[in-house]
């Protein structure tokens, strides 16, 4: 007979009781990867399955949760006496606006836009759960294409940093969630989403220097002006991909003494950024803050970041496409 000890037994019981989870109200479906924000531009992300973990001892100084997910509208709840469900309404508006494309059925092209890759630990972005960075790619003809798979620069770090310059050299080991969305340009920012498809993917340190992320079944096609892609982590995940209920925030002590200050805590993998690509085609918002404004990440607009000061404006991110033949 196995025996737990007695703190694994509080700590199973405390995430046990402090399970919340996130339902469709008219289908009563699991939301999967909802956005749970606390009001103070952070939050924490469910799972696959809906849930999430919150507690007051984990959180102490938050009484309000504004859960949202795509297609959904936004729930504004308090904290105490949260309940174990949370019921979210269809934005049935938003959802109408998709448009459905029929399967096309002739002869193309494969196409790219190459990524950047790069393997400097410097130049690279250091991903937190309150950050989506999305990248612009601009409609090359009037051709009918669509995006079969999109390429992730990554950068891997090594166990030993004095072996950092060695490609055989041993990497540290990570299991990371992400969610990918695809946005309408909207006068030159990320504008309407494409698709209400729950994109994710998991990427550990055997992908190599990039994950190539396979978008053929989601029928997405190029709009006129051209579309964004973007990237927002969501956690850790166990071996098999479950997201972890970890905390996502680090607290320090304030220097005057008083309170606290949350740090966002970094997640792996590194993500290169390049000084390659023409224009600046990569925009960031903060996920926790509702109806908060895409900033183009350049110098000038207020983002404090190394990245910028050596001219690196841009994450390199690839697509593959078919360029469909005219009939």
């Amino acid at each position: 007979m196995r025996i737990i000890s007695p703190l694994l037994f509080l700590l199973l019981t405390s995430l046990t009781y402090a399970q919340t989870k996130v339902l469709d109200r008219e289908t009563k479906y699991p939301v999967s990867y909802a956005t749970i924000s606390f009001g103070d531009g952070q939050g924490i992300f469910a799972d696959d399955e809906g849930s999430f973990y919150f507690t007051k001892k984990l959180y102490p100084d938050v009484d309000s949760l504004y859960i949202s997910a795509l297609g959904f509208k936004e729930l504004n709840i308090a904290t105490k006496d949260l309940p174990k469900t949370l019921f979210l309404d269809a934005e049935i508006d938003n959802l109408d606006e998709v448009v459905v494309h029929a399967k096309i059925d002739r002869k193309f092209k494969e196409e790219s836009f190459k990524p950047y890759l790069d393997d400097d630990y410097y130049h690279c972005w250091l991903p937190t759960i309150e950050s989506e960075i999305a990248v612009y790619f601009p409609n090359p003809d009037e051709k009918l294409k669509k995006i079969t798979e999109v390429i992730f620069p990554i950068t891997l770090e090594s166990r030993d940093w004095s072996k950092r310059n060695k490609s055989n050299a041993d990497k540290r080991p990570f299991s990371t969630l992400f969610k990918v969305k695809f946005y309408r340009n909207n006068a030159g920012v990320p504008g309407e989403v494409l698709t209400y498809d729950n994109i994710v993917f998991r990427a550990t340190e055997k992908n190599g220097d990039s994950y190539e992320l396979n978008v053929d079944e989601n029928d997405l096609y190029f709009p006129k002006d051209g579309f964004y892609v973007s990237l927002q982590v969501l956690g850790y995940t166990d071996e098999k991909g479950k997201l972890l209920p970890n905390k996502k925030y680090k607290e320090i002590k304030a220097k005057n003494g008083r309170g606290t200050v949350k740090i966002p805590t970094n997640f792996r993998p590194l993500l290169p950024f390049t000084d390659e690509m023409d224009a600046h085609r990569t925009y960031i918002k903060r996920v926790f803050i509702s109806g908060n404004n895409w900033v183009q990440f350049k110098q000038g607009n207020g983002i404090e970041s190394s990245l910028l000061k050596s001219n690196l404006n841009n994450y390199g991110v690839g697509i593959n496409y078919n360029a469909y033949k005219d009939e």
